[in-house]
């Protein structure tokens, strides 16, 4: 019943959200942040993002800056033994402070709850402690003056533990629901994901995004991209089935995407290292000044393309 329960929720939310009005990304913004754990730090709905924004709005100049962070929590939970008892989870309390001061956005993205749950059965406690943490995310953010998206967690597949997979529906639940409680900017993938996985198991029982049940694979990746940027007003999406087809209509597509993974490759591991983080085990990243003259060459090529 509580499945039946959350699947009809999730359809009501789905249809709101779709008669909503737009997000609408000001002129003013010129950089904005992704906040978010290994998911986003992998990168692909990120570079997928501007990868189709450059394409659709050449003139406009945003810099989409990824500084997700590997096992990292935004409620500040570990489970023991974490990477082999070798280093706890990373905390977004420590270096949210440095990322909104040295970066300096005008937008920010966060995508949490993967991780927030310790891949524990629900506890009370420690939803508490995610609520907990995404309510200091949002006041920390909007008290510097910068406008913040929230993004719900991706989908962890049922047939790695169905206990966690229902404590991430009911942690997106409730993250879509301050939308309408408290008037914040939240953008669902979580139901998205979870409705095309099982469809894609009605018609090929294999079917998975991911083999560990967490990181999805460019098919994931792209269901992502796709509800954010329908969010974003790109409503010409709506029956797009893969980034091929969304880049299709645009001449040099393929080689512009080809750029800008190189060039998030470079900067995430950059913009990490200057805003500091105490996680083991990362890519050093380049000097930042080093970084932005590369990013600025591939830009150049970028721009050449578009021409």
């Amino acid at each position: 019943m509580r499945r039946l329960a959350c699947v009809f929720i999730a359809v009501i939310w789905f249809q709101v959200q779709s008669f909503s009005q737009p997000y609408v990304i000001q002129e003013s913004v010129k950089k904005i942040v992704f906040l978010g754990n290994s998911i986003t730090y992998m990168g692909q709905y990120v570079s997928y993002i501007e990868a189709y924004m450059t394409l659709r709005y050449p003139t406009r100049h945003i810099e989409y800056i990824n500084v997700g962070l590997p096992s990292e929590t935004v409620s500040g939970l570990s489970e023991p033994g974490h990477a082999g008892g070798q280093f706890p989870r990373p905390d977004l309390h420590e270096r949210l402070e440095r990322v909104l001061v040295k970066i300096k956005p005008d937008l920010v993205f966060a995508c949490y709850g993967m991780n927030d749950g310790i891949y524990l059965p629900f506890d009370e406690d420690r939803f508490l402690k995610f609520k907990d943490g995404i309510e200091w995310m949002h006041k920390e953010v909007t008290g510097a003056g910068i406008p913040i998206v929230h993004i719900t967690d991706a989908v962890y597949d049922e047939r790695k533990g169905k206990a966690y997979s229902n404590v991430l529906d009911i942690y997106a639940d409730w993250l879509i629901g301050r939308r309408y409680t408290s008037g914040w900017d939240v953008i669902d993938l979580h139901w998205p994901m979870r409705k095309y996985l099982e469809d894609q198991r009605q018609k090929d029982s294999t079917f998975r995004y991911a083999e560990d049940g967490i990181h999805p694979n460019e098919t994931g990746h792209f269901i992502m991209a796709k509800q954010i940027l329908l969010y974003l007003g790109e409503t010409g999406l709506e029956n797009v089935k893969d980034l091929k087809s969304a880049l299709s209509g645009y001449p040099n597509g393929e080689a512009v995407l080809k750029l800008v993974e190189k060039r998030q490759e470079i900067m995430k591991d950059a913009w990490l290292t200057y805003t500091g983080y105490k996680r083991p085990w990362m890519n050093v990243g380049l000097p930042i000044d080093e970084a932005l003259q590369k990013q600025d060459e591939i830009e150049k090529q970028i721009q050449s393309l578009l021409k």
